[in-house]
């Protein structure tokens, strides 16, 4: 993406943090993880470039155990003693909300680009 003349703010700053609640609920729906597992998932949803930062998503993850979106036990079988976190009903509610708060601003988002494609192919754009 080009970088505008005088300005360093680029569109996705800050998204890595913005979506990071609803990455970690999206990821612990389908069953209960450990952080490191976690960390590898929710790479997928598109929000993270490359490997989460672990103490990011361990933050987060505290900080929904203290909310009651998620809960934690140890799980001491084969293997090394690993934290396993789980969604819990307030959680799943919480991950409905935030959908349906994406597919809102998925509409206005496509909304913006159409608008702007219609006024750009009608000539009415000012020149750079």
């Amino acid at each position: 993406m080009p970088e505008p003349k005088g300005k360093k703010a680029r569109p996705e700053q800050g998204k890595r943090e913005r979506y990071m609640q609803p990455s970690i609920l999206l990821g612990l729906y389908p069953k209960p993880s450990y952080g490191y597992e976690l960390i590898q998932n929710i790479q997928r949803f598109g929000f993270v470039e490359g490997q989460a930062p672990p103490g990011m998503i361990y933050r987060h993850l505290h900080q929904l155990e203290g909310d009651g979106l998620v809960s934690s036990e140890w799980d001491t079988g084969a293997g090394p003693a690993k934290r396993m976190y789980r969604l819990t009903e307030e959680g799943r509610q919480m991950l409905a909300l935030w959908v349906e708060y994406m597919e809102r601003q998925a509409r206005n988002l496509s909304a913006f680009v159409e608008q702007y494609r219609s006024t750009r192919a009608a000539g009415s754009a000012e020149p750079s």
